[in-house]
């Protein structure tokens, strides 16, 4: 990290001489991948510290969903949110159904429950939320809906690690939830992800699937994909895990300064902690009310890129404003006035286990001086 420049995020690393020890264990045995010692030993461990039932590792946080789409046996249409990294919605393109879009919340940014009903046709198999910057979405009210019209619902947890409502772990609603280990993640295997399911069959198809289908040696039931873990980014992972709960802790009091200082500044809200909620602190993102602020998100944005200070537009633009998508009658601007209002005022600001107090005051300080010039 630049001494004079600060940027969104930064991975959360094991110490070299921790991890060069387990890459020799690796080489001395000589299995590099195929569900190895340290893909299993994850798999437990992630488990357990999650507190989920069946934890399916993969390669990366996009495939996670279209096997998840696959295990469902989901047809038609899903319903799902515009204001998300395009895989939510690539994935549903990637199985050959329909994505169809409803309106978010103007507080949380997550699904709004209450534009989902209006959205659900014949044609519905299931509702894919997305705990936006690992808020958790209004899991009552989605699985009300679901219940109701017989609708499976995976969750999008991608920000989700390590979240918990009332004490139990977000990653138990649903029928199915996947996560992102990438770097930028609050929790990483440089690259990675995972698919959390509820039962011993349900793991068993949704690993056959992340292996082209495999069942046993001269065995393919299904047309699978390959979605494996490696033996490096699992035994990476492992040491990852060890430092993640004090990485959320360091990561708590950066959002709390934060918080008490950007207090003074007009025109910018924040999220604020959700009521019985335990986040894990994954982005810190704050909304520019132009009118009040003064300037808009992009004059703020690049004006903090020549001060250093590298933040992102997350979630800009929105997804029904790329091409494979604008063209859907969900996409429309009109159906998503909350969407493209955020998408136009949403800046997260830099926020990672080592980014010390000074700098989040200075980052502060520099949003003041831009504000007043």
């Amino acid at each position: 990290m630049s001494e004079n420049k600060i940027f969104v995020t930064s991975p959360l690393l094991p110490e070299l001489h921790d991890f060069i020890p387990l890459l020799e264990t690796i080489w001395e045995s000589k299995w590099l991948t195929n569900h190895g010692f340290y893909h299993q030993k994850l798999e437990r461990a992630l488990e357990k510290h999650l507190s989920v039932a069946k934890i399916s590792l993969f390669t990366n946080g996009t495939i996670p969903l279209v096997t998840a789409i696959q295990a469902m046996n989901l047809k038609g249409e899903i319903i799902t949110s515009p204001f998300s990294f395009v895989a939510t919605s690539h994935a549903i393109l990637l199985s050959g159904l329909k994505p169809v879009f409803v309106d978010i919340d103007s507080i949380t940014g997550n699904l709004d429950p209450t534009q989902i009903e209006n959205a659900i046709t014949k044609n519905t198999s299931a509702i894919m939320p997305v705990h936006v910057y690992g808020n958790p979405c209004d899991t009552k009210a989605i699985k009300k809906i679901a219940d109701k019209y017989d609708l499976k619902i995976i969750y999008d947890a991608a920000h989700a690690f390590g979240v918990k409502v009332e004490g139990k772990s977000i990653l138990r609603e649903g029928d199915l939830s996947t996560l992102s280990f990438h770097a930028t993640k609050v929790y990483n295997t440089i690259e990675g992800g995972a698919l959390v399911s509820h039962d011993d069959e349900t793991k068993k198809k949704i690993d056959s699937l992340k292996n082209f289908g495999i069942i046993d040696e001269i065995t393919v039931e299904s047309i699978g994909t390959n979605g494996k873990l490696d033996e490096i980014r699992s035994a990476f992972g492992l040491l990852t895990l060890e430092k993640v709960d004090g990485a959320i802790q360091k990561r708590k009091k950066i959002v709390e300064k934060y918080r008490s200082i950007l207090d003074a500044i007009s025109g910018i809200r924040y999220i604020s902690d959700m009521p019985g909620v335990e986040h894990n602190y994954a982005y810190f993102p704050v909304f520019i009310d132009k009118a009040v602020f003064g300037k808009s998100r992009d004059e703020l944005y690049f004006a903090l890129q020549k001060k250093g200070i590298h933040g992102r537009r997350y979630f800009y633009p929105l997804i029904t404003s790329f091409p494979m998508y604008k063209n859907l009658p969900s996409a429309h601007k009109d159906n998503l006035p909350v969407a493209y209002r955020l998408a136009e005022e949403v800046l997260c600001l830099p926020i990672y286990a080592d980014l010390s107090l000074d700098e989040v005051e200075r980052i502060v300080s520099a949003i003041k001086d831009i504000q007043n010039s």
